[in-house]
């Protein structure tokens, strides 16, 4: 036992000696900042006298166009965000791999809005609004909180609950949207979401996403489900099988942009709830790029002219949108009012 202990130590000793000394040695350079619409090179330098057979470039897995020693990235290409590349070097005898990284930033600070408000409607007050959209006349809604999560179809100009399903008390409920007449509905923590048929509520299957950390807004282009998870990623799924695809990361002029929440998806931009921040940011769906933020702090301060908000969640969250005749929704968790506004640009 004794000898084989020395024996498989000895071989580790010589396993060290040998990665000390490895004179393939080289560097994998890239500008760690840049913006959209810029192009920066990626340079592999050596450090030796080794010949090599041909290097090869992966940015995020994908391999990418080089020439010699080098390979040119559009940043348009990937989006803001951080993104990873890697060097792959063939020499004759031996293949060695570095890594390294870089970010995007947008190429403009946002524009910032304010509102302007339209009507406003009578809204649950019972409802700790997690999803919202507007559905030919009426608003879909679902309510989160363990034991308190609902599915809802309400009348708009009454507030009244005309469907009401509730959601097994183990869950979590978060966002949701409809597509294909199929209601799409996602939960928080349990890495779990529901299909329910869009006219009778009837559970029609389950799905299950792996890769983003939890459950939070959720909207759809017509093709992809679109999901936030709480960070500053949006993830598309796969309508049919559920399955996440791939994802976008949100990105400032600064910095990452996080605590992203309900969703909704118009004009080809993305309208996402900044979690306690009563805010709406204003996302390019192809990049990434936060394009517009939209401060509504005094419209929660326009709720509580008529209802006490006592808790530090009962916050802006809830975002529909009418696009036939062009009207825009928003309400907060447990608010006693659905305000139809209009975002204004500020000057």
């Amino acid at each position: 036992m004794k000898i084989r202990l020395i024996i498989i130590l000895s071989i580790i000793s010589s396993l060290f000696i040998i990665s000390c000394n490895d004179n393939y040695k080289f560097t994998l350079e890239v500008p760690k900042n840049t913006t959209l619409n810029k192009s920066i090179t990626a340079m592999v330098k050596e450090q030796n006298d080794k010949p090599i057979d041909s290097i090869h470039f992966f940015i995020n897995g994908i391999k990418s166009i080089s020439k010699k020693n080098a390979t040119t990235i559009n940043t348009q290409d990937f989006g803001v965000g951080k993104h990873q590349i890697s060097a792959l070097i063939f020499y004759p005898e031996k293949t060695k791999k570095i890594n390294n990284s870089f970010e995007v930033l947008a190429s403009k600070s946002p524009e910032v809005y304010t509102y302007k408000i339209i009507n406003s409607y009578p809204h649950d007050t019972k409802a700790y609004t997690q999803g919202l959209e507007y559905h030919k006349g009426f608003l879909y809604e679902t309510t989160g909180r363990r034991g308190q999560s609902s599915l809802r179809k309400v009348d708009i100009s009454t507030g009244k609950v005309v469907k009401k399903i509730e959601l097994d008390k183990q869950y979590f409920g978060e966002g949701m949207t409809i597509l294909n007449d199929k209601i799409f509905w996602l939960t928080w923590q349990a890495k779990k979401g529901f299909v329910y048929n869009l006219e009778t509520f009837q559970l029609e299957k389950e799905f299950a996403y792996d890769n983003s950390s939890e459950g939070w807004g959720f909207t759809n282009n017509c093709v992809d489900l679109i999901k936030s998870d709480g960070t500053h990623k949006i993830w598309f799924l796969d309508s049919e099988s559920q399955k996440e695809k791939r994802f976008i990361q949100v990105y400032t002029n600064k910095y990452a942009v996080d605590d992203l929440n309900e969703l909704e998806l118009i004009d080809e931009k993305l309208y996402a709830n900044k979690y306690q921040q009563n805010a709406i940011v204003i996302i390019d769906i192809k990049t990434g790029e936060v394009l517009g933020v939209a401060d509504l702090t005094d419209l929660k301060k326009e709720m509580e002219k008529t209802q006490k908000l006592v808790a530090n969640d009962e916050v802006l969250n809830g975002i529909a949108y009418d696009k036939e005749n062009n009207r825009l929704f928003v309400t907060g968790k447990n608010w006693g009012k659905l305000f139809e506004i209009e975002l204004i640009k500020k000057q």
